[in-house]
């Protein structure tokens, strides 16, 4: 067995919460999960996992090790499947976060004919709203929507989506209608605190780009009780048209300042900082890209 095998191991006690975890995991027996990362241990010359007799954790040079080693291995690992199988048909685990309600708009539906073309292949789904770490969350894809700010992480754009202001008509009437962007300061406008910049929202005002300020009563980290507290008449709101789309369909709110809105956002897909993106990772990139392209977005 190479020493390959026992960084395996000690990724996947580390990822299965202890060995016998990984054991099963891996399909190999217990007692050669603990030779490897025994042998890994000696190797590197201090204690990676500590052993009780209820669990097993990585100790905090365990945890150093893992940041650094996974992504390397990764890589190290799709290498060697590529040059023996060249063409072979991409197996194994597949990490993936993306936002809330983007997800299972759009995501998941990428996800199942995904699986369904490629069987070998699984796939771990992480939805949240908050920015992840693709290295700390053991991602090996990161869905994000969002202009990329300096970042040692790689990017593929996906596609790109409308992003509008609405309110609704409830709110118009106690509070009337704002026809630029600068009325906003005297509006109840609702904060998305799940965006870093969230008091802040982009437009084009005579050809240039123009960031307005805003501020409201309510506040929420929820895209969905954002969108659901404005189409009650709280204030105004700043989202993608597709999270609202049905609600201007059925009437609940309406749309505002079109003649003000910027370029569309970017959806990216942010990979681990390694020179080469899994190539399973890759190819789940081009489905959804191509789902996105065929959405109305």
């Amino acid at each position: 067995m190479d020493r390959l095998d026992d960084i395996e191991a000690f990724l996947a006690i580390v990822e299965k919460g202890g060995q016998t975890a990984a054991a099963r995991h891996l399909r190999r027996s217990l007692q050669s999960i603990n030779r490897s990362l025994a042998m890994l241990e000696r190797g590197v010359g201090v204690e990676l996992v500590r052993r009780t007799t209820r669990r097993s954790q990585p100790t905090a040079a365990g945890q150093a090790f893992y940041r650094r080693i996974k992504p390397a291995f990764m890589e190290i690992t799709e290498a060697r499947r590529e040059a023996s199988g060249g063409q072979a048909e991409p197996a194994g685990l597949l990490r993936i976060s993306a936002p809330v309600l983007f997800a299972p708009a759009h995501v998941v539906p990428a996800v199942c004919d995904f699986m369904e073309r490629y069987p070998q292949v699984e796939i771990e789904l992480k939805v949240s709203d908050q920015e992840v770490d693709p290295v700390a969350d053991r991602l090996d894809l990161v869905v994000r929507i969002r202009e990329m700010r300096d970042s040692a992480l790689k990017a593929r754009r996906l596609g790109e989506l409308r992003v509008v202001v609405f309110g609704a008509p409830a709110y118009f009437a106690k509070h009337g209608r704002p026809t630029h962007p600068d009325d906003l300061a005297r509006h109840e406008c609702v904060v998305r605190l799940t965006e870093a910049d969230a008091e802040t929202w982009l437009f084009r005002i005579d050809g240039k780009r123009k960031s307005v300020r805003v501020n409201g009563r309510f506040r929420s980290d929820s895209t969905a009780a954002g969108n659901a507290a404005v189409a009650r008449g709280i204030g105004i709101g700043f989202a993608p048209l597709w999270q609202v789309r049905h609600l201007v369909d059925s009437g609940d709110v309406e749309i505002l300042l079109e003649a003000f809105e910027v370029a569309r956002i970017p959806i990216h897909a942010v990979w681990l900082p390694t020179k080469r993106p899994l190539a399973k990772a890759q190819l789940f990139a081009d489905f959804l890209a191509a789902r996105l392209k065929r959405e109305r977005l």
